[in-house]
This record gives C-alpha cells, sequence and structure tokens, in this order.
C-alpha cells in the first residue's frame, strides 16, 4: 500500500526538509501539504464521502501554525477525522507540551530537533499502529485525562465556537466566520457551558487557554 502523508506546517523549509525525510523511507508515497489549518481540514474531506478508507494515512502538524490555535487544532482533528492518526511534529519540546498532546490523542510527538533517523522511525512505528513519545515524556495527569474527557464530548462545531471564544470573539463575529445564526452561536455555547462544567465565557476561554501552553 502506498501511503500517504500530510505535511501541516507553515513553514517552507520546514515542510521541505519533512518531506525529504519521508521520501528516504518511502520512495513512493504520496505527499499533500498544507500551510495553514483550514488547508489542513480541507485536505482531510473526503473525496467521496461514502468511502470506508480515510484519504490521508498519517497527518503530521505543527501546533503553531495559522488557525491550529495550539492543541485545539489536534482535537479539532481528532473530532473531524478519529480514523486519521496525527504526529505532532513541534519545537515546543517542553514537558507539559508533550504531555497533553499525547493525553489529547496525538499518535506521536516528534520534536523538530530529532534526527531524520528518529523521526523515520517514528513514522515507521505509527504505520503499525504504536504510539510514539520522547524517552522523556511524563505521563498524562488526571487533570490533563479530565480535561481531555470534557473536550471529547464536544462536537466539532462546539470546539471551533469554544477556539473564539477563547480568542475574545462576540456571538456576532463567530455566527459571521461560521455563517451561522445568532441564536446557534448562543445554542453551542450553552452547551459548551453545560459540558465543560463551567457558568461564562470567562470561564470557557480559562479553559481554552489551557489548550495553549506556554510559548506556542
Amino acid at each position: 500500500m502506498t501511503p500517504r502523508f500530510l505535511i501541516a506546517d507553515d513553514h517552507p523549509l520546514v515542510r521541505a526538509a519533512l518531506s525529504e525525510t519521508l521520501r528516504r523511507r518511502w520512495p513512493e508515497a504520496e505527499l499533500l501539504e498544507a500551510a495553514d489549518f483550514d488547508s489542513v481540514m480541507a485536505r482531510l474531506a473526503p473525496a467521496d464521502p461514502l468511502a470506508s478508507d480515510p484519504e490521508v494515512d498519517l497527518v503530521l502538524l505543527d501546533l503553531t501554525m495559522p488557525g491550529s490555535n495550539g492543541l485545539m487544532g489536534l482535537m479539532l482533528l481528532r473530532a473531524h477525522a478519529p480514523t486519521v492518526p496525527v504526529a505532532v511534529v513541534s519545537a515546543q519540546e517542553d514537558a507539559e507540551t508533550v504531555r497533553r498532546a499525547r493525553a489529547f490523542g496525538a499518535a506521536a510527538f516528534i520534536p523538530k530537533s530529532a534526527s531524520v533517523e528518529t523521526i523515520q522511525e517514528a513514522i515507521a512505528a505509527i504505520l503499525r499502529g504504536d504510539l510514539v513519545a520522547p524517552e522523556t515524556a511524563a505521563p498524562a495527569d488526571a487533570d490533563d485525562h479530565d480535561l481531555y474527557r470534557r473536550l471529547a464530548t464536544l462536537s466539532p462545531q462546539q470546539l471551533r465556537v469554544l477556539a473564539m471564544i477563547g480568542e475574545g470573539k462576540l456571538n456576532k463575529q463567530i455566527c459571521f466566520e461560521l455563517g451561522i445564526a445568532e441564536q446557534t452561536v448562543k445554542a453551542h455555547a450553552s452547551q459548551i457551558f453545560r459540558k465543560l462544567g463551567v457558568v461564562s465565557r470567562t470561564q470557557a476561554a480559562l479553559v481554552m487557554n489551557r489548550l495553549t501552553p506556554s510559548g506556542l
């Protein structure tokens, strides 16, 4: 089977380097690229909605690309395409980011500082169905698991609304950007508050901020 990889990074040099790394190990691979998060989501939309196989075998995701909103991008990808594994490839290598990326569904966390061989072996492991993390990575703690459990109850649209609430956008701005009625935004917000166990936009924004570790 010819693997299909989606390289999601806003830096052309990084995309080129990852493409070369993949080509060396999988010369027959089909390589797709995306420079912003909207393009990632569009790439993952199946050409045939009735197809049982995913269009992409692995996403290599940069957490800081435009529109990703840190780990919120990972959550959206997992909700939008739950059968497609996502490897976070990041220059942000602190323990908190690694731990939360794993807790929120990343199949791997690959530091951008890793060697070509390390990246290739990590990707090969993912294609075999294994989970990969740096040897120094700490296990996810109870708070991480609880936050992921609550966020996982949100629909993809509710995750988008939460991301915009975290950015401080008003209901009118959200309904304009998402192309939905303001009453629908209010209904989503109400469901978000209930599922997250918060009572205000400020508290919801604080939850959203936990998805963007310091430095992302």
